[in-house]
């Protein structure tokens, strides 16, 4: 008898012990997590429905603010897509980064240098494999910006964002080679190609499974052009209707940006222009509801593969929402509660929504008011994967915030700046707004908010603040550098 108890004894405390130590293997295993950023093109602060939006919802996005933690406080890199997007994948505001406008040349966009010190560059230092499937726009085929040579070891979408325009395009970049869509020849809709690019997204996860990834998904909805698959368009037509179409109704050479380009002729025809659109408002509110579906179906590849348990998944957008081609932000009250467009430097240009989700480190339903910006992403992921952060980056690691530390740093000051529309700065301090339009006439008037009593930047304060004014305007000079590249302050 006493012999039995031993035995069975010895069997109980060994099965502890070899749980013990599977227990240890699996955390080993787990390892670093992979890291998902998906960033929507031209999505205001309240076009989801978790921030305010009541036209439409977006479920999948409210539940991964429920599951995980929403941001109130998160500010683009700028308010267009390419600088914007530079800050993102640098670290640097636009007063330091390479790339501080949209400008367009051979066949894509002003490239990064090849001795950027990239997000994904750090990323593969830490045996990550990186993919970007969608939008690139920070250097054209071949150019030291091209995607390939930036730190990812797969690209598949738009090289150019000028061509991201169009939903039906004639060709898109699969890594270093281009692939034509012959579902698209001519004046064909045959592919929508969101839909490819998604597919290629869930791939990636499928074929990566078995790794530590950083899958990069700047996706290019819901720019214009406004056009979505008919079952999604069915699913919003009559509650939107009737509303005003978005149509190209003049001949070559003298239609406006605003008008929609259908005649296969026109030089601009796919290659930019904005396609015709009669029904818009639905047009725009399909596109986020399948946006919406992609995160779902993301969400739930990375489960199906065993991964969603050691996932970080951030979403957010590039700039605030768009106006051409037929969009209607104040049908939908896309910027929420603030002032200001895509190429604003008011809170509606620039402040994002932003939602973050990782199991067992974000604690769920959690909201933070952090003041962030894109150029805190490169810091706070150099650090989630145990790099050693780049010296001389503008970014704020906000780890702290996500694990709901008490011990986060905090911005002395945000700064930006836009080089269209005859130059505009912006400088957050504390909870004060500083604007300065005009900067390349040399004007020295700024605006001056307060953002959090005052968020729809309606009341100018500065004359009863100059010393404030002061200490805004000397920011502004100091914040930046001058590129040649990128000239700005008027020296005459």
């Amino acid at each position: 008898m006493t012999d039995l108890f031993m035995r069975n004894s010895s069997l109980i405390l060994l099965n502890m012990i070899l749980i013990i130590l599977t227990g240890c293997v699996k955390e080993k295993e787990k390892g670093l997590p992979n890291i998902v950023y998906i960033m929507a093109d031209d999505l205001g602060y309240g076009d989801l429905s978790i921030y305010g939006q009541e036209k439409f919802s977006t479920p999948n996005l409210d539940k991964l603010a429920r599951e995980g933690m929403l941001f109130t406080q998160h500010y683009a890199g700028t308010t267009v897509c390419a600088p914007s997007r530079s800050s993102l994948m640098t670290g640097l505001h636009t007063g330091h980064t390479y790339v501080r406008g949209n400008r367009g040349m051979n066949g894509g966009q002003f490239p990064l240098p090849a001795d950027a010190v990239t997000l994904p560059k750090i990323l593969k230092q830490a045996g990550y494999v990186t993919g970007a499937f969608g939008k690139w726009g920070l250097g054209y085929p071949g150019s030291t910006g091209d995607p390939l040579k930036q730190g990812f070891d797969e690209f598949f979408g738009y090289n150019s964002q000028t061509i991201a325009h169009n939903y039906y395009p004639w060709e898109l970049y699969d890594n270093d080679h281009v692939l034509p869509l012959t579902e698209n020849e001519g004046a064909k809709q045959g592919l929508y190609a969101p839909d490819l690019i998604h597919e290629k997204t869930l791939d990636f996860i499928d074929r990566h499974r078995d790794t530590t990834f950083f899958l990069y998904v700047p996706s290019i909805i819901p720019h214009a052009e406004l056009f979505a698959p008919q079952e999604y368009m069915d699913m919003f037509l009559e509650r939107t209707s009737p509303e005003p179409p978005y149509q190209y109704e003049s001949k070559f050479g003298v239609e406006t940006a605003y008008e929609g380009i259908d005649d296969p002729e026109h030089p601009r025809y796919k290659v930019g222009g904005y396609g015709s659109q009669p029904y818009p408002r639905a047009a725009f509110a399909a596109m986020v509801k399948l946006l919406d579906d992609q995160l779902g179906e993301i969400m739930d590849r990375l489960e199906a593969n065993g991964l969603l348990d050691n996932t970080l998944v951030i979403f957010t957008s590039d700039n605030g929402p768009h106006v051409e081609g037929g969009a209607d932000p104040d049908f939908f009250n896309s910027n929420g509660p603030f002032r200001g467009y895509k190429r604003d430097l008011y809170e509606g240009g620039i402040r994002m929504p932003m939602i973050a989700y990782w199991e067992g480190s974000i604690r769920p339903g959690s909201q933070t008011d952090h003041i962030s910006a894109f150029w805190d992403v490169l810091p706070t992921l150099a650090e989630v994967a145990g790099q050693e952060v780049p010296k001389g980056v503008d970014g704020i690691s906000f780890l702290p915030t996500l694990l709901g530390q008490a011990d986060q740093p905090e911005h002395d000051y945000l700064y930006w700046e836009f080089h269209e529309q005859g130059g505009k700065q912006a400088v957050r301090k504390g909870n004060h707004k500083a604007i300065r339009l005009n900067v390349l006439t040399n004007n020295e008037d700024l605006l001056l908010f307060d953002v959090e009593k005052d968020p729809g930047e309606a009341h100018d304060i500065s004359k009863e603040h100059p010393e404030l004014v002061k200490e805004m305007y000397d920011i502004m000079q100091s914040a930046r550098n001058e590129d040649p590249e990128w000239p700005f302050f008027n020296k005459e």
